[in-house]
């Protein structure tokens, strides 16, 4: 008890002199599958069963085992509120609906993950087995109106016919990239402020704190809560498509608000359980990180292991006058609130009572 209560005096007193703020933050949607004996339990969840932490329905026809699995080596060893990561795959019989290869996870949750102040966390990495295509685009951990996303290999509009860059993008303009490296975690949080239309990049690799690394930009922050995807969507590209099967790998997938933890350690201990959007979710404290100055609005970071450099940001595309859904985007379905138009060349098409989407016209 004396021991709680000096740190507690301590605290307040370094806060009252001003040398930092102690703030709180509330996990609102936790993803880190701690909860889960093996991906199997992913099965569980229907439309007619909305149960755990994840939506599964965007997958290939195999068993849940080809395209989803846990174990505690998946996971950033650095780490420690996670029990196991995820290893997700992708591969010629990962298609849904469409030609395109992805294998997504969508939270499960009622929390207002979508309005105010929040932060998007997870750390991904790739391995020296099933290495993903560079000449293939894929969409990573997106949005459906892809206000923003990370993007690997290589993207439309690019010279060349191979990219093995991780890029974070803002409404399609790459603003931070760096070369993904065989088994280097990139612990990754995306500051969205929906009431302000603002988004920020942080980012850090194995165990170091998140810094701010990119942003604010300016966005169409639009998103209904159920329309962030945990995974990997790959683009076919004729001529140039990778044949193998690819394996992508996340840890310490969660959202939250109030102050942002740039800890890898994320709150709470490993098997904590805090569930899905909990009406009472978990709080923890934390300090707040320095102010960083608001001038990297206006220019484009680009990362590499030693160097950064920054450039004058391009100017944001205008709207295209037949709608602002980019290809192979979310533009209907129950609940969805966005834009139901596609850019020029696409056509808004039905896959089922949840979900339509733009497909080449």
């Amino acid at each position: 008890m004396f021991g709680h209560t000096t740190l507690l005096c301590a605290l307040a007193s370094a806060v009252s002199a001003g040398k930092f703020d102690l703030m709180v933050s509330t996990i609102l949607w936790d993803g880190r599958f701690n909860d889960m004996t093996s991906s199997a339990d992913l099965n569980k969840w229907s439309w007619g069963n909305q149960v755990g932490n994840y939506q599964y329905y965007i997958h290939g026809s195999g068993a849940v085992t080809k395209y989803v699995n846990l174990d505690s080596k998946f996971k950033n060893p650095a780490d420690t509120g996670s029990k196991q990561g995820a290893k997700i795959t992708i591969d010629n019989t990962a298609k849904w609906n469409s030609d395109m290869w992805r294998t997504e996870l969508i939270p499960q949750t009622t929390a207002k993950i979508n309005s105010g102040k929040v932060y998007y966390h997870f750390s991904i990495k790739r391995s020296t087995t099933n290495v993903p295509s560079a000449t293939n685009e894929h969409q990573i951990c997106f949005f459906e109106s892809h206000f923003t996303e990370l993007k690997y290999g290589w993207v439309n509009g690019e010279s060349g016919t191979s990219n093995t860059n991780l890029q974070w993008m803002v409404g399609g303009q790459s603003k931070w990239k760096v070369e993904l490296v065989a088994d280097v975690w990139h612990n990754v949080a995306y500051e969205i402020d929906f009431s302000g239309n603002q988004i920020t990049f942080w980012h850090s690799t194995g165990s170091d704190a998140l810094t701010k690394t990119a942003g604010p930009f300016s966005g169409s922050t639009s998103s209904n809560g159920a329309d962030w995807h945990l995974g990997v969507l790959r683009l076919p590209r004729s001529g140039n498509d990778g044949t193998g099967a690819e394996d992508w790998y996340f840890s310490g997938v969660y959202i939250e608000s109030g102050s942002l933890t740039t800890s890898v350690a994320s709150p709470g201990g490993a098997g904590s359980g805090t569930g899905t959007g909990s009406t009472d979710p978990p709080a923890t404290s934390s300090v707040s990180p320095d102010p960083v100055s608001s001038a990297a609005a206006s220019s484009t970071v680009v990362v590499h292991p030693t160097t950064l450099v920054t450039s004058a940001a391009p100017a944001q595309s205008s709207k295209s006058s037949v709608g602002t859904v980019q290809a192979y985007g979310q533009c209907g379905g129950a609940n969805y609130s966005g834009d139901t138009n596609c850019v020029a060349g696409y056509k808004c098409n039905k896959v089922n009572d949840y979900y339509s989407q733009c497909l080449s016209a």
